[in-house]
């Protein structure tokens, strides 16, 4: 099932009339997809695309986001998924550097070519058959922080990542997995081909809506979705009290820590909730904790799956380093960033955590969003998840800025909710107060009407907000 090959091919042959994508109101079996797949392939291949070759796509959700990546993989192409969202001068800056044969911004790049190049010409048999080292993807990092970095994934990785999240997750032949992730990161496209190597259906949304992921998990026999805390606050809160059907099996949540007020809300509504500590350059999932073990252990990111070794750098509170066959090949034309990232095997992901004496991972922050007040070590998810419980906050990041008695002075950026009284920043401080050691409380807080900035997977973005921007 895990083999390096063709897997939307191989599940054709093996599960022709079963249900592989449904995007939208159109839904493809795995002999109608395999269809498809040969179609775009050939299409491509008209256009000059072989073996080796990169493909760049800048796409939304939606069809062709879902089929070009199989497509790419029967030639032996490299996919490389950019962002949708990104302004064109960020996106001129990653063709210039991933430099693909073929860019697909919507259908009309997909016309065949009448006169290809005589290059393009060799025979489609000799590209069919990817080995585990086949470059897949090419995925840029999110660019929270400095230039993206072009993360190689190979076929290997997903296959890995795929394994072992499925031995602890588990696989259902009914399984509907709901993606309303962008495709063109790793978490979205993860759902894709995970789906399609277990032989079980990815229902790929447009984009994030409470009410229609409400529905789609109501009525259209959705079991697994995946998510980012944020959209899961939106989620509940548009559902009500309505309870979840007993066929959804869990929401997958990743893309930073769920604060503790959202745990405990979704523990109180019943929603099964997996929570997840993963990462581009590894493939997505690292650590994940099922949904028997959230109220057990909450606040973890659980413990690493099957195949993947942890490593805390530096004490009880260090770097987590992770080692295993999802961690990336490096990063694409630099190899002082890659010897950097990735140092005797072991990836350092520049994120702070440790293990506590069950073996469970917990996630701090990232080391470049560290605050350093007075000597003290400050993390700024820690004080952003005390203000996301105040009930008239909608959401806050915090930051530091620079101080010339402590080094680093700690500020919060808040939005408080639209039906929520008038809140004074001297109330939330107080707030503050009352939960988190003196240090961490924030000397300032900045209250704001419009919604924090993210990037297209739902992170906060601090830098954008450092120095007052």
């Amino acid at each position: 099932m895990y083999s390096p090959a063709d897997w939307i091919a191989e599940a054709a042959r093996r599960f022709p009339e079963r249900t592989a994508l449904v995007v939208g109101e159109r839904a493809w079996t795995f002999a109608d997809l395999d269809r498809d797949v040969e179609s775009l392939a050939a299409r491509l291949h008209a256009r000059g695309l072989k073996a080796g070759d990169r493909l760049a796509t800048v796409l939304p959700n939606g069809t062709l986001a879902a089929t070009l990546p199989f497509a790419a993989l029967r030639i032996g192409a490299t996919l490389v998924p950019l962002n949708a969202r990104l302004s064109a001068t960020e996106v001129q800056w990653q063709l210039r550097h991933c430099y693909p044969r073929i860019v697909v911004r919507d259908a009309s790049d997909l016309a065949e070519s009448r006169e290809p190049e005589a290059e393009s010409r060799e025979p489609r048999a000799e590209s069919r058959q990817p080995t585990a080292n086949t470059q897949l993807a090419i995925i840029y990092t999110s660019g929270t922080t400095g230039r993206p970095k072009g993360a190689m994934l190979t076929v290997g990785n997903f296959a890995a990542s795929a394994a072992a999240s499925a031995a602890v997750l588990g696989v259902r032949d009914d399984d509907r997995w709901l993606a309303v992730l962008p495709l063109f990161h790793v978490g979205g496209l993860s759902i894709l081909l995970r789906s399609a190597m277990q032989g079980t259906c990815a229902v790929v949304h447009d984009r994030f809506d409470a009410a229609a992921v409400n529905r789609a998990i109501d009525h259209e026999g959705i079991t697994i979705a995946s998510f980012v805390p944020v959209m899961v606050e939106r989620l509940l809160d548009a559902r009500g009290d309505r309870p979840f059907p007993k066929r959804f099996r869990f929401a997958l949540t990743g893309g930073g820590p769920m604060p503790r007020s959202l745990l405990e809300r979704c523990l109180r509504a019943g929603i099964p909730i997996a929570t997840t500590y993963g990462l581009t350059e590894a493939t997505s999932q690292v650590a994940t904790l099922v949904p028997g073990e959230v109220a057990r252990k909450p606040g973890a990111a659980g413990h690493p799956l099957p195949g993947i070794e942890l490593r805390i750098e530096g004490g009880n509170e260090g770097e987590i380093l992770v080692r295993g066959p999802t961690v990336m090949a490096g990063y694409l034309d630099d190899p002082e960033a890659t010897a950097a990232a990735i140092r005797d095997g072991w990836l350092h992901t520049g994120d702070i955590g440790f293990v506590d004496d069950d073996g469970f991972l917990f996630v701090l922050d990232r080391r470049d969003d560290l605050i350093v007040t007075g000597g003290e070590n400050v993390y700024p998810a820690e004080i952003e998840a005390v203000l996301a419980a105040h009930p008239a906050i909608a959401e806050a990041v915090v930051i530091g800025e620079p101080d010339a008695r402590w080094g680093k002075r700690v500020v919060a950026v808040v939005r408080l909710r639209e039906d929520a009284p008038p809140l004074a920043a001297e109330a939330m401080i107080a707030f503050c107060r009352d939960r988190l050691a003196g240090y961490k409380v924030p000397r300032e807080i900045r209250v704001v009407g419009e919604a924090l900035p993210r990037t297209a997977s739902g992170k906060l973005q601090r830098s954008r907000l450092r120095g007052g921007q």
